[in-house]
């Protein structure tokens, strides 16, 4: 039986000394670690690893949840395919409480409070839309807000060099690069233009 331990953060200007004092202090053989975004399942290349090298038998200990999984649906897919290897997992702080998966406890607290986040999030959602729906019902709904605006300078200057290329002889890209408006925003742009003015 071998201890692992499992440390992440969001990105490179973030400490995992915290993390690992605890894993330490916990008894880990080996500790995985990276600093990646939890949310891209494939860039995180330590916890590939570490799931292909435990064997049944094996303890995967981690601080948190939110270190080891981006969402409740993924905690409880890979909490389910370490049952099947055999191997069990421990957060160090769940709630305030740690949680071990080889117990009956532990499992009924891992359903338990999944489901709590899944209702949460659910709830949210659900929270979301009413208000929207309310919004719409008075006519104040405006949707995703516009990145560029009429009163965008970047984007008025790129459009002035667009309508000025007969004289000024420059290409979208050399506009692109100026002004750091993207030839798609432009081209909305110039569309927009032309269909208000229709």
């Amino acid at each position: 039986m071998t201890k692992y331990g499992y440390a992440r953060v969001s990105s490179l200007q973030q400490d995992l000394t915290t993390q690992l004092n605890q894993l330490s202090a916990n008894g880990c053989d080996i500790v995985f670690k990276e600093k990646v975004s939890g949310r891209n399942k494939d860039k995180r290349s330590e916890f590939k690893l570490l799931l292909d090298k435990v064997q049944e038998g094996d303890i995967i200990v981690v601080t948190k949840l939110d270190r080891f999984a981006r969402s409740t649906p993924d905690a409880l897919n890979t909490i389910d395919f370490l049952n099947q290897k055999g191997v069990s997992l421990v957060v160090l702080n769940m709630g305030g409480d740690k949680v071990d998966t080889s117990t009956a406890i532990g499992k009924l607290m891992i359903t338990v409070l999944s489901g709590i986040a899944e209702f949460e999030a659910d709830m949210i959602r659900e929270r979301q839309l009413e208000g929207i729906a309310l919004a719409k019902e008075r006519n104040v709904y405006k949707g995703k807000p516009k990145k560029y605006t009429e009163r965008h300078k970047g984007l008025q200057h790129a459009l002035d060099l667009f309508r000025n290329r007969d004289t000024n002889k420059m290409t979208v890209k050399q506009i692109e690069e100026i002004t750091k408006i993207s030839r798609a925003t432009l081209y909305r742009a110039v569309r927009d233009h032309a269909n208000h003015i229709e």
